[in-house]
């Protein structure tokens, strides 16, 4: 009776001090912790590793240039690390090629062009045409993040400048852009949400081993395949010109697609070492797994290629960093010159902002006929060009390929090869999942540092930082004592939501840390360009926010049964910290007894098919689906505990 006593008046006390308390009270880490967006931690964690990367990168590439055959062997690897990426390609099915109308303009023809990329899956694309029965250069025009995809008035002139000077030119719209948009409803004219749809649709390849990078990139190729159909084009003679996202998807062809000979990306070519610092990187499919740790930066997509003519279009004011694209210029100049073709790379920097404009688009065309045609010329673009309209340039007959009958959404795509890889998996077990995640086994992970916080007023909770390794520190609360098993809150949205349960769970008995894990609470990154940004850097680097939150989770979750003078703990998890949870349990049963979840993903298999998947890219992992889904990972009788919260009213 004594003891009951003694444990309510206990549980009382803890109350009144948790009341008596402001929340801010809790906070670990000093007011102005990451405030510095260029140095924030996360950024500054992963810059170190990114830099070594390119640093041995730079160190390989010195050493190539000291013959053509060792550059050939530099790239041999770059090709082969392409090969893995955008790989394995789909079966080359028949294009059901149709031209859907014609716009006749004065010194050139516009065809409505629509072709399956996959079967069901449609590309949009106008086809512009000299007079003239050729056969003429064929030039492919990616476009940049346009809403309006080929309709945007400089990709337009950019194609007219070419058809009137004697390429025919396929403009086509990206996907999830123009007349291939994605999330829309599934009714004509149900267009339910803004542009900006790369994001959103880029989280599902991750899962399934893919990336929207290679989907993006057959649609390329097939749209070559188009052009090499036409009579009128010369197969032999293929170009690719195409500004931002365009020169993004420009130097993924030009270095993948060995029938373009010309290549001329715009406002993309810098490096790693300068974009992830500003603006940071791009949208999902300019981020390639792996490829800073396989030392494959930006420049690569010229030098992969060399010494196929090669033009670097850059824009002076653009966000771009040009310091970057001169010193990307400058490495594929010295391979070029080892080569013995210098002249077949070159840069024009205009005094622009970030754009097709229109000295640019001359010196693509230029370029374009200095080596598709064997012609030197003087290109001026008139002034005014006349341009169409969206619905005149239309291709589809109510503006979607969604709408068309029997058309497959990039959700289907997902979905169907989510069940085939399902079909497919091996046995799950730990040794599947440290292969899928890089997560390390507890005998591997080291020991925290672990410094306590000291403030004027209650020393319970105690303010601990834990440092799991170095440039990482870790804010926790730590409710030490009691008899019982200890227990570990991971809170998806900071330690101050969870206060009140630990409190509870001490009143009990239990020994309780919460734990903001890495990038959540206190350490989450302020926004920087978009949300998740720093998480594309992790998957250039091939180490998932998910791996390492889990490690986080294991080294606290030791410590803490250690402190304790316990051999487990129970770990509760909430909202983005689940998965991360899921796998420590799942991986480490002898530490961790227990796995406590409240909301958070469930499974990644939803993933297919939501249309806010973006929201949960920091529980991507690669290719994880090829192996296992969340739902795998939780063991017999996990969900359910005698460390279950108590409920006041």
């Amino acid at each position: 009776m004594k003891r009951m006593t003694f444990f309510l008046a206990y549980a009382l006390l803890r109350t009144l001090d948790l009341f008596a308390q402001d929340a801010s009270d809790y906070r670990v880490l000093p007011a102005d912790f990451n405030a510095d967006k260029t140095n924030q931690m996360m950024r500054a964690y992963q810059r170190e590793r990114a830099h070594a990367a390119l640093d041995a990168r730079l160190e390989e590439l010195e050493t190539s240039l000291e013959s053509p055959e060792a550059i050939t062997a530099y790239q041999r690897k770059r090709r082969e690390y392409l090969a893995r990426v955008f790989g394995p390609l789909p079966n080359r099915g028949p294009l059901n090629a149709q031209i859907t109308k014609g716009v006749r303009r004065d010194g050139y023809t516009i065809e409505h062009v629509l072709f399956e990329s996959l079967p069901g899956f449609h590309v949009t694309a106008n086809l512009y045409l000299p007079p003239g029965e050729g056969p003429f250069p064929g030039v492919l025009l990616p476009c940049g993040h346009s809403a309006n995809g080929k309709a945007y008035s400089s990709y337009q002139k950019a194609s007219i400048l070419l058809a009137q000077h004697g390429f025919v030119v396929l403009c086509f719209d990206p996907l999830g852009q123009g007349e291939r948009r994605q999330l829309i409803g599934e009714e004509p004219h149900e267009i339910s949400r803004p542009g900006g749809e790369h994001n959103p649709i880029g989280v599902a390849p991750i899962l399934l081993g893919r990336s929207l990078a290679a989907m993006m990139v057959w649609d390329g190729m097939r749209g070559i395949d188009y052009l090499c159909s036409r009579p009128e084009v010369d197969a032999r003679r293929i170009g690719c010109t195409g500004i931002s996202g365009g020169g993004n998807l420009t130097s993924y062809l030009m270095s993948f697609d060995e029938r373009i000979f010309a290549a001329a990306p715009g406002c993309f070519m810098t490096t790693h070492r300068r974009k992830n610092e500003s603006p940071g990187p791009g949208d999902a499919e300019q981020n390639l797994h792996a490829q800073i740790r396989e030392g494959f930066d930006h420049p690569d997509f010229i030098l992969a290629r060399a010494p196929k003519p090669t033009l670097i279009l850059a824009a002076t004011h653009d966000y771009v960093p040009i310091a970057g694209t001169w010193e990307a210029f400058r490495q594929a100049k010295r391979v070029y010159t080892v080569l013995g073709h210098p002249e077949r790379v070159e840069l024009l920097e205009t005094n622009d902002k970030h754009g097709f404009t229109k000295r640019m688009r001359e010196g693509a065309v230029r370029f374009m006929a200095c080596w598709l045609q064997d012609r030197h010329v003087e290109v001026f673009e008139e002034d005014d060009v006349p341009i169409l309209s969206d619905e005149q340039l239309q291709v589809t007959p109510h503006g979607q390929v969604r709408w068309l009958p029997g058309a497959q959404s990039v959700f289907d795509l997902y979905a169907e090869s989510e069940r085939n890889l399902a079909a497919k998996r091996p046995p799950l077990t730990a040794n599947v999942v440290r292969k899928a995640t890089g997560i390390r086994p507890l005998t591997e992970l080291p020991m925290p540092n672990v410094d306590t916080v000291h403030r004027k007023n209650s020393a319970i909770p105690k303010q601990l930082i834990l440092r799991p390794e170095p440039g990482i520190i870790l804010p926790a609360l730590h409710w030490p004592g009691g008899y019982r098993e200890p227990i570990l809150i991971a809170p998806g949205d900071g330690m101050n939501s969870a206060v009140e349960q630990a409190h509870q769970w001490h009143a009990k008995g239990h020994p309780v840390l919460i734990l903001e894990v890495r990038d959540t609470g206190e350490t989450r990154t302020r926004d920087w360009r978009f949300p998740g940004a720093d998480s594309f850097i992790g998957h250039m680097l091939s180490r998932s926010w998910l791996t390492m939150r889990t490690e986080d989770l294991l080294v606290s979750a030791r410590w803490l049964a250690e402190s304790s003078q316990r051999k487990q703990a129970v770990i509760h998890a909430t909202g983005e910290t689940v998965p991360a949870a899921l796998h420590a349990g799942y991986l480490e049963p002898d530490l961790i007894a227990d796995v406590q979840t409240t909301d958070g993903l469930t499974s990644w298999r939803e993933l297919m098919t939501n249309r806010d998947a973006y929201n949960h890219i920091h529980q991507a992992v690669y290719g994880a689906l090829r192996f296992y889904d969340l739902p795998d990972l939780r063991r017999k009788g996990t969900g359910s505990s005698s460390a279950a919260p108590v409920t006041t009213k």
